[in-house]
């Protein structure tokens, strides 16, 4: 873990101490022996005798009470010494008390096990703060400082408190001690000074609202001065001050590790420790997972080469050797589909689709032998631009400015042309044999893969190109996920490969799949695209976790060639997979069944361990 720069050398000597101790870091005015702020207990404060005992200052018993605690502190030094780690965690669970309001039970807690929650230095330090005498902790930094690493970080600390002075002095009204303290505190300190031209600019806010609007500052009170001690935490070592909040932080850190590590986990995160169980390890049932056939569409009666969800998720994209596309609408309560619209006279057949960043148009392109492209609005069913250049063009693939207004296609034959809506050339770069396409985010840059196995990265505007991946054998198709970082391969006769776009270097490649010369499309999927799916020719379809090579799911029911897989972009449970046996499978969560054991349901699952 991390420990804010600070060194644990001098834990052992600050943070545990005798019970005689504790009594030393006690401060005038109501505070606790363990050093922090106290709070009332039906009316009484609690003791502040050097071993407080959690009993009221007036009652009877408080004498024997803390002899008793001593005594009990004294028997525990003498039968074990704790350990480093064994003194890290009292404090993080008096620290975590301390913030439930339970300070009688963190008083007994520390005169029990002889530790302490900081540093006497920094009690004091804190309680100033809070109270917003600024000389007095001013004055506290200079003893702070013998405890630090860094002494270099006082000049920081000092400046983050004069600014909270500074503007506590303006929403009051005082101007004049806001202006000394700028000018005669601030100013000389030498640090920051972008900072103070920004601090002097808020002398001209005309009140208290304008002021904490243009500052982005809570106003004078609790909640800022809490906010500055976070901050000036920062600057000292654990062994002095614990970071504020470190048994949520640590607790937060195990939960976010089970879920990163475990294999089905596909939902959205939450932040909140509130929404997860800290009794037990969190785990994701497979049958969560979409490993489920759902539904079955036959409406193609030929090969279906292609599918593609659209970006809003409601609705599929599926093109079929039996020349149609068909558009199917997505139900958002049941997940079922149903046949939209039927798009036809594509007669070569339809090999990829590509939808436009709006949804409201699709190209539609065919086979190595098809000059043509056709380009639909969706929602009328109208076609609105057949694009041919020349009877000798091979236009087999596609894909869309983020502008919605521009497209490139491509073919193996030496084509690759930028076109607009309505299908005029708009450029084109020569003797480049396209394999497969897609146009990055800056709007600019466009990578294709070619027939000398490689993807390049082609700039229509300043007309360059620069080579980013290098294979060693040929790139059937390929799809980059939505931050633009990683590109998903699949290789002849090698399966699928990962590549970081930005570093330019082979991630992973990942096992299990039967790959040759057909060209079979993958995705990324599930929540934060953590999923990659392929189809395959062995008939199945293959599940990887991001970080694993080994499949975590392999999907059965398919009776041929799997050609291509989509997930869909806003459900993550739903996944679709098109095939040559005519059929488009939907994948789902498991049905609910009364059974412990959900592998091989029906026969459509078959799971292998990662």
């Amino acid at each position: 873990m991390q420990s804010n720069g600070a060194g644990q050398g001098q834990d052992q000597e600050l943070s545990c101490l005798t019970t005689a101790q504790n009594g030393e870091s006690s401060s005038a005015g109501g505070a606790h022996s363990n050093g922090l702020i106290s709070s009332s207990n039906n009316g009484n404060n609690v003791s502040n005798n050097g071993a407080s005992s959690g009993v009221p200052s007036g009652a009877p018993a408080t004498s024997s009470a803390a002899a008793s605690g001593s005594e009990v502190g004294a028997t525990m030094k003498k039968k074990k010494r704790l350990s480093q780690s064994e003194e890290d965690v009292i404090r993080l669970i008096g620290q975590h008390l301390h913030g439930l309001g339970l300070n009688q039970t963190v008083d007994l807690l520390m005169q029990e096990s002889g530790c302490r929650l900081e540093h006497p230095a920094a009690t004091k330090f804190r309680n100033h703060v809070m109270e917003g005498e600024w000389d007095k902790a001013e004055n506290d930094l200079n003893e702070l400082k013998a405890l630090m690493h860094s002494p270099n970080a006082i000049v920081r600390m000092k400046f983050l408190l004069l600014q909270q002075k500074y503007l506590e002095y303006l929403e009051d009204g005082k101007v004049l001690e806001a202006l000394q303290v700028l000018r005669g505190e601030l100013t000389p300190l030498k640090y920051n000074t972008d900072r103070i031209h920004v601090l002097s600019g808020y002398l001209m806010c005309s009140h208290a609202e304008d002021l904490r609007a243009k500052a982005e500052w809570e106003g004078k009170g609790t909640a800022s001065r809490s906010k500055l001690l976070d901050k000036l935490q920062t600057y000292l070592p654990p062994s002095v001050m614990l970071p504020p909040r470190r048994l949520q932080t640590l607790l937060r850190q195990a939960v976010e590790l089970q879920r990163d590590r475990c294999l089905y986990h596909n939902t959205k995160l939450d932040g909140s420790l509130d929404s997860v169980s800290l009794l037990i390890d969190h785990v994701c049932s497979r049958k969560q997972f979409p490993c489920y056939t759902q539904q079955i569409l036959t409406e193609h009666c030929n090969e279906v080469w292609f599918c593609k969800f659209s970006n809003d998720g409601t609705k599929l994209a599926t093109g079929s050797k039996d020349t149609t596309v068909i558009i199917w609408q997505v139900d958002t309560d049941t997940h079922q589909l149903k046949l939209l619209k039927t798009l036809e006279g594509h007669a070569y057949g339809v090999s990829y689709l590509a939808w436009s960043p709006d949804d409201n148009y699709l190209i539609a392109c065919g086979p190595d032998d098809c000059s043509e492209l056709w380009l639909w609005n969706v929602q009328s069913g109208e076609l609105r631009t057949k694009m041919s250049q020349s009877h000798e063009d091979s236009l087999t693939s596609v894909a869309w400015n983020p502008d919605g207004k521009r497209f490139v296609t491509g073919g193996q034959r030496g084509q690759f042309y930028q076109c607009d809506l309505d299908g005029n050339l708009l450029d084109s770069w020569e003797g480049v044999r396209v394999q497969c396409l897609w146009c990055l985010s800056d709007g600019k840059t466009v990578l294709a893969s070619d027939t000398h196995q490689r993807i390049r990265g082609y700039n229509f505007e300043d007309l360059t190109d620069r080579n980013i991946v290098q294979e060693d054998h040929p790139i059937m198709s390929f799809t980059v996920s939505k931050n633009g970082r990683l590109a998903l391969l699949n290789v002849a006769t090698q399966g699928v490969h990962l590549w970081d776009l930005q570093d330019r270097v082979l991630v992973r490649k990942y096992q299990g799949v039967t790959q040759g010369f057909y060209t079979i499309h993958s995705c990324f999927g599930g929540h934060n695209e953590d999923f990659i799916a392929s189809g395959s020719e062995d008939h199945k379809v293959y599940i990887w976790h991001k970080r694993s090579e080994l499949p975590i799911a392999e999907l059965t029911g398919h009776t041929r060639t799997v050609n291509c897989v989509s997930w869909n972009p806003q459900v993550p449970g739903m996944m679709a997979s098109a095939s040559d046996d005519g059929t488009v499978r939907i994948w789902g969560p498991a049905p609910f069944v009364d059974t412990q054991d959900f592998e091989g349901i029906n026969g459509e699952l078959n799971v292998t361990k990662a």
